[in-house]
């Protein structure tokens, strides 16, 4: 199944998309995503192949993960996710995955394979299981398991606890990293969307000394004024 599923991407391969995935996703040396390589799929074409490859096995998607080519990582943690989802209650099948997907932190290497994949699996699983994990990824040397830790905490956010996401971007309010920045700003906006009160006490004693990337994207429902009058404090 495996070499049927690579066999499709390779079908589907566009070199004048993938040239455009290279400088969009920063591939060039010294770059975040450097040494990526870009096969050219749309996610849409993604999403339609790995449907019929959900029952390949850790080992194939280890294969996958290991592989140079974004479009086969992609495709192992699409497969990822509908192999969590469709666990449910299986509780020994979700733990599973996501061991699996946490002894594949460094393969999960640009912000779309991220964003994808961390809350569904990491911040779903964690839900249960409290937040250590997330504050030892916050203190990583690597860029993606930093951007794991927050953006899984958005699964927290959902199911209405906002204290996770407050205290991994407490953690994070002086990283170097713009994406870490954006990342952080994200959070908190989906925290003021769910109470804007709490986004503005916490706001209120850090605005300061965030990053203004950080600090616009949080406040990005904010209103016209209310904008202006952060940015200005």
């Amino acid at each position: 199944m495996l070499n049927e599923l690579t066999n499709e991407i390779e079908k589907s391969r566009n070199p004048e998309k993938a040239k455009g995935y290279q400088r969009f996703f920063k591939t060039g040396k010294g770059e975040y995503g450097e040494g990526d390589v870009f096969l050219g799929l749309t996610m849409p074409q993604q999403r339609a192949i790995i449907k019929k490859y959900t029952n390949l096995s850790f080992l194939e998607l280890q294969t996958l993960l290991n592989s140079k080519f974004h479009e086969y990582r992609m495709a192992a943690l699409l497969i990822l996710n509908n192999k969590y989802k469709k666990a449910k209650k299986d509780n020994l099948e979700k733990r599973k995955i996501y061991e699996f997907y946490m002894k594949n932190t460094r393969n999960i290497n640009n912000w779309d394979l991220v964003d994808l994949s961390a809350p569904n699996i990491v911040g779903d699983f964690l839900i249960r299981e409290g937040t250590d994990i997330l504050k030892m990824l916050a203190k990583s040397d690597n860029l993606w398991e930093r951007r794991i830790a927050i953006i899984s905490t958005l699964q927290f956010i959902r199911k209405g606890k906002l204290g996770e996401t407050l205290a991994i971007s407490e953690m994070l309010l002086h990283d170097e990293h713009d994406l870490i920045h954006k990342a952080v700003g994200w959070a908190l906006r989906e925290v003021g969307k769910k109470n804007k009160n709490v986004l503005e006490i916490f706001l209120a004693s850090r605005n300061k000394e965030m990053p203004r990337t950080m600090l616009r994207y949080s406040i990005e429902k904010f209103s016209p004024e209310e904008r202006k009058k952060w940015m200005q404090k």
